[in-house]
């Protein structure tokens, strides 16, 4: 088992876009990237901590890998918007990848440049990052689309 952590936006959405995909064993979201401990839901959305709402997808590689995910989180969201997604707007919002070690930092790069080449988006604003600590957000916002009942369409951008 091992992880990968993504912010596209909403967290609700991007951790939608994962939930039900073979090989994803399961799903949090939180934050990541900033500079406060244990920040709450509404420090973050402050825009003063540096985190942004993010998906930790804990997944096992030999069924599917690092490059699939990365597809899949370059489709469930805009990645040439810098500290927006649509109408949420800030940089706890912004399109970032969070790399556990240098393999998935390469594996990053090359898929963002591969991205980037295909003129798609126009300019990418996604930025790879090593991890810092990740921190859990309330349970009230983990599974939110499953708890409320909201179709998880799988945007294409």
């Amino acid at each position: 088992m091992t992880i990968a952590i993504f912010g596209g936006g909403c967290f609700w959405g991007v951790e939608a876009a994962f939930r039900s995909i073979e090989g994803v064993q399961g799903t949090t979201v939180g934050f990541c990237g900033g500079s406060t401990s244990h920040p709450s839901y509404s420090d973050v959305c402050s825009g003063r901590t540096g985190h942004a709402e993010v998906v930790r997808i804990d997944y096992d590689p030999d069924e599917i890998s690092y490059d699939a995910l990365l597809d899949i989180f370059w489709n469930c969201h805009d990645p040439s918007q810098k500290n927006r997604q649509g109408p949420d707007i800030g940089p706890q919002y912004r399109s970032v990848i969070f790399c556990k070690d240098q393999d998935q930092r390469k594996a990053a790069e090359a898929s963002r440049a591969r991205l980037q080449a295909s003129g798609r988006h126009g300019e990418i604003a996604t930025s790879i990052e090593m991890a810092s600590a990740f921190w859990v957000a309330d349970t009230t916002h983990q599974q939110y689309f499953e708890k409320h009942g909201i179709a998880a369409g799988r945007r294409s951008f």
